[in-house]
């Protein structure tokens, strides 16, 4: 005789049966089927994350990536492709080399945050550590805190066992501040119409000759990723804007603006005038237009539009009414898709997946100012 069926038991073996005949109907009707994506592997960074190898055989995305597929946890992966372009003292956005500060000093910031452990740490203002980025990793891992900054971070870089050094300027680097030096007012605290004048004019001049690759006024790198399991990670770093006053920190190391990540949602970061993206926390508001279904470049679109909208000062448009200042986006979500955009076309986007490493042109905004 068999035992009698319990109630639950019966209820789970009837709605199993219904999902199944619901299924089946669906597709006699034709209804699409109903698919689990897996997540793929990408990594994506700013273009830089493409270009700079400090001696090696890797950049910054071909390196995380292999590290990443190889089961290498992702923000370790991701923090050891940026590790590159710190140390190279020919990308001179970031870390050792990167342009200093108007009393010639590198100040550096970085931000990390993990999406599975959901942890995140960051520092601004570092001086004296080449790697910021692994310091930012640090905090998130040693303390209950997501932001130390100035003498404070060096500090605990010092007591973590970082070596501090007393100068981060190259020969190259030390060149150019003193360039920029003999081109303006030494004081650097004109108003603030006739400072943004200065340093656009004197900064843009010194692009125009050669001596600075524009993006590197802004210079920063962002490097997102997720592998196969659909962990997403990412980490910015920057030597921050060139010449700014002592002190100032931008969006890089800071949550929702140069980088956010929700593991369940996917990763943005980006480079270019961190004012703006400090306004408009863009990082986090293209998260969570993610969130609601949107595709990484439209979400990207959207951070860029509330930035037009929302540029409203003079001094900070050009003669088209538009911003005068360029800023990008790198965006990624949980199932490995991913995008560029930026306010203005000519600007590129590094990604490496199974098809190995690529540039690619991000989706402008707006076409290319006239001249």
């Amino acid at each position: 005789m068999s035992r009698k069926m319990r109630r639950r038991d019966f209820l789970r073996t009837g709605a199993a049966a219904g999902l199944a005949a619901a299924s089946s109907a669906s597709l006699r009707a034709g209804a699409p089927a109903i698919h689990i994506q897996r997540a793929r592997h990408a990594v994506v960074a700013s273009s830089n994350g493409n270009i700079f190898k400090n001696g090696g055989d890797e950049t910054c995305v071909q390196r995380a990536f292999r590290l990443m597929t190889s089961g290498t946890d992702v923000l370790d992966a991701c923090i050891a492709g940026v590790n590159i372009v710190e140390l190279d003292p020919l990308d001179d956005s970031v870390g050792y080399g990167g342009l200093p500060n108007a009393d010639g000093v590198v100040q550096l910031d970085a931000s990390c945050m993990h999406g599975p452990k959901k942890r995140a740490g960051a520092v601004a203002s570092l001086e004296g550590v080449r790697t910021p980025s692994l310091v930012a990793r640090a905090v998130m891992e040693t303390t209950d805190h997501h932001l130390l900054v100035g003498p404070g971070a060096r500090d605990f870089a010092r007591n973590m066992g970082f070596k501090i050094e007393d100068d981060l300027n190259t020969e190259h680097s030390r060149k150019l501040w003193l360039e920029w030096k003999r081109r303006t007012d030494p004081l650097h605290y004109l108003d603030p119409a006739k400072r943004a004048e200065v340093w656009r004019r004197e900064g843009l001049k010194m692009v125009a000759e050669g001596l600075i690759r524009e993006e590197h006024l802004y210079g920063t790198i962002n490097c997102n990723a997720v592998n196969a399991k659909g962990e997403v990670c990412g980490v910015t770093t920057t030597s921050g804007l060139a010449w700014k006053i002592p002190g100032r920190v931008g969006d890089s190391p800071i949550l929702g603006a140069g980088l956010y990540v929700d593991g369940a949602v996917g990763a943005a970061g980006s480079t270019g005038r961190g004012e703006a993206n400090l306004y408009n926390l863009c990082s986090f508001l293209i998260v969570e237009e993610m969130r609601r279904g949107r595709h990484p470049k439209d979400a990207g679109m959207e951070a860029l539009k509330r930035i037009r909208a929302n540029t409203v000062e003079r001094r900070l448009l050009n003669r088209e009414g538009n911003p005068a200042f360029g800023i990008n986006f790198y965006v990624l979500n949980a199932r490995g898709e991913h995008a560029g955009v930026s306010m203005y076309e000519g600007a590129k986007y590094a990604v490496c997946t199974d098809a190995g490493p690529q540039t690619l042109p991000c989706e402008p905004l707006l076409p290319k100012p006239r001249t």
